[in-house]
């Protein structure tokens, strides 16, 4: 405490800007103003971004089922058992969809609100941990560090459980890092602080299963073994906490239990937890050290802290606050190293851990200033994610823009080339605190126009929101009250277009959806089957005509396809009306 408490007051003179500054994140100022920054970085994608595949298109149709059947205990897509993630996103979506759209809509950006408020309650509670131990300025850049994270800030417009997790698994830890420190002379904390943590597992829990208590439990292992001190833990309320756990998530866990007859948890063991322990699942693979390799640009802007983020955490690390942080961070962490299914955004909740160790290194700075290697090495990492984020941009709009992308990409690439010069810059001056500030300014500005000015404008790669526009324009989509439906997908059924096309598409092979033509159904067929669907047209006897085409290119199997759309020309009963022959 001592240590952590001198730091904070070791500050040299303020400015006028400093003295504002602080002023802006003194109490609960300095965690609005993280969520804040979320909220910025997050709102154009959220907007503008149509569906992604595949995941947010899969949670998004089985949450809209869940309206549409009434049914809130199982999960389902198509109708079918979708037995790998518990309850809790789905039920969030949900709401929002209830409360601000409709299901029959199909506005994706209300079934991404509750990811939006997840990151931003994720950098808030950040902040607010973070602030207990090195200060209110300390603690917002924690937070800022945490919000600004491209990872963070592009989960938040993502329609699945990420961002949820994270906001859980830090608020969980934020508060088990208040106790620890209250147990150590930092501060105090009640049965409040106590509830806040058993909440973040309870939800954490419900949300994605085993993850929040992993990351809690190898951090208290962690502690424990570096402190030789199991006092603190035994006084967390394990048994009331046990019982808050079980009210919150017990009711579904019960519910599903009985309505599968146990199958959803066998279901998800076998189909979701074992194959990411044994192997790349789904082709999802990758080595050791490769959350490592990307980690300058899940939190650029703010990589330009890498170097003295590691180091602060070794030198200060008997401080309650650093040692609460390397706890959350380095065991979980070398847990996703070895696990051999790798996804970008697994370590997420680990962040806010290093996040801390950002903000211990600015506050380090006041004391000792850093070596020369930290310094270039953190300028080099920051040019160098602002560099690769640029050409990302360029390519991007190369090889799949479509019109308008140009000076969008142009725009973003030149925020992302300042953002990782301006951490250069602040380091290279020894004006790290300056140089940050910079970088997350002009960071959140490049994710703006990444996710909300370029990717949209990205027209090959969202073929399926296209082939819905197509759909309406050609009077084809069922939901007009006139085409009979559903749509019969062959050969192409990626989840943005199941959800896009509102009641589901009907997936089948080339020779039943010949038939469910016939039948008046419009179709959307890829050129993979093109030729089998023309040949059971012939053999049944089918008219019907394309009328629309759609080119692009799909990320999830990384190949181009090529959507034609048909139009039955078939006369069916209610085209022919009352006394007429069908």
């Amino acid at each position: 405490m001592a240590r952590e408490h001198a730091l904070g007051a070791q500050s040299p003179p303020l400015g006028g800007f400093w003295r504002t500054f602080d002023g802006w994140t003194s109490g609960f100022k300095g965690p609005l103003l993280a969520a804040l920054l979320v909220l910025i970085g997050a709102l154009p994608g959220l907007l503008a971004l149509p569906t992604l595949d595949r995941d947010e298109g899969r949670f998004a149709e089985a949450s809209a089922q869940m309206l549409e059947t009434g049914d809130f205990v199982n999960i389902r897509y198509l109708g079918e058992p979708r037995n790998k993630k518990p309850v809790g996103i789905h039920w969030l979506q949900a709401l929002s969809v209830r409360l601000v759209s409709s299901v029959e809509r199909r506005h994706i950006w209300a079934y991404r609100l509750p990811s939006l408020m997840g990151g931003m309650i994720a950098a808030a509670a950040c902040a607010w941990g973070a602030a207990r131990f090195f200060g209110p300025r300390a603690g917002f850049f924690a937070g800022a560090i945490l919000g600004a994270s491209f990872i963070l800030s592009s989960e938040a417009f993502i329609a699945k459980t990420d961002a949820v997790l994270c906001a859980a698994v830090t608020l969980s830890m934020a508060a088990l890092a208040r106790l620890y420190g209250a147990a150590r002379g930092v501060g105090e904390a009640g049965v409040g602080v106590k509830a806040l943590f058993w909440l973040g597992q309870a939800l954490a829990i419900l949300d994605k299963g085993p993850v929040g208590p992993m990351v809690a439990g190898l951090a208290l292992l962690a502690l424990c073994i570096a402190d030789r001190d199991v006092a603190w833990v035994k006084a967390l309320g394990w048994g009331w906490g046990a019982v808050l756990v079980l009210g919150v998530v017990g009711p579904w866990a019960l519910a599903i239990s009985v309505a599968t007859d146990g199958t959803f948890w066998s279901s998800a063991l076998s189909g979701d937890i074992a194959p990411k322990l044994v192997g790349g699942h789904e082709t999802h693979g990758g080595p050791p050290g490769f959350y490592a390799a990307i980690l300058p640009l899940l939190i650029f802007p703010s990589t330009l802290l890498l170097p003295a983020a590691l180091i602060a955490g070794w030198r200060s690390r008997a401080a309650p606050g650093v040692r609460f942080a390397l706890a959350w961070l380095v065991p979980a962490w070398i847990g996703f190293e070895l696990l051999p299914t790798k996804l970008v955004h697994y370590t997420l909740p680990l962040l806010g851990g290093l996040a801390w160790l950002g903000a211990a290194a600015l506050v380090d700075l006041e004391t000792r200033p850093w070596g020369v290697a930290s310094r270039r090495i953190g300028a080099g990492l920051s040019a160098l994610a602002g560099a690769i984020f640029a050409g990302a941009a360029g390519f991007a709009a190369w090889r799949y823009g479509g019109e308008g992308a140009a000076p969008w990409a142009v725009l973003a690439g030149l925020l992302s080339l300042a953002a990782g010069a301006a951490g250069a810059v602040g380091l290279m001056k020894r004006r790290p605190t300056a140089g940050l500030i910079a970088c997350l300014g002009l960071g959140i500005l490049t994710h703006m126009a990444l996710a909300g000015g370029l990717a949209p404008r990205l027209t090959l790669l969202w073929p399926s929101a296209r082939v819905a526009e197509r759909l309406a324009k050609d009077h084809l989509d069922p939901r007009n009250g006139v085409t009979t439906g559903p749509v019969v997908l062959v050969g192409y059924a990626e989840p943005s277009l199941v959800f896009a096309l509102g009641a589901g598409g009907e997936l089948d092979n080339a020779v039943d959806g010949a038939d469910s033509v016939s039948d008046g159904q419009p179709a959307i067929v890829e050129k993979r089957q093109d030729k089998a669907f023309r040949a059971a047209l012939a053999a049944e006897k089918v008219a019907a005509q394309p009328v629309d085409e759609v080119q692009g290119f799909d990320y999830s199997l990384g190949k181009p396809v090529d959507l034609t759309i048909w139009r039955s020309l078939t006369p069916t009963p209610a085209d022919a009306g009352p006394g007429k022959a069908p």
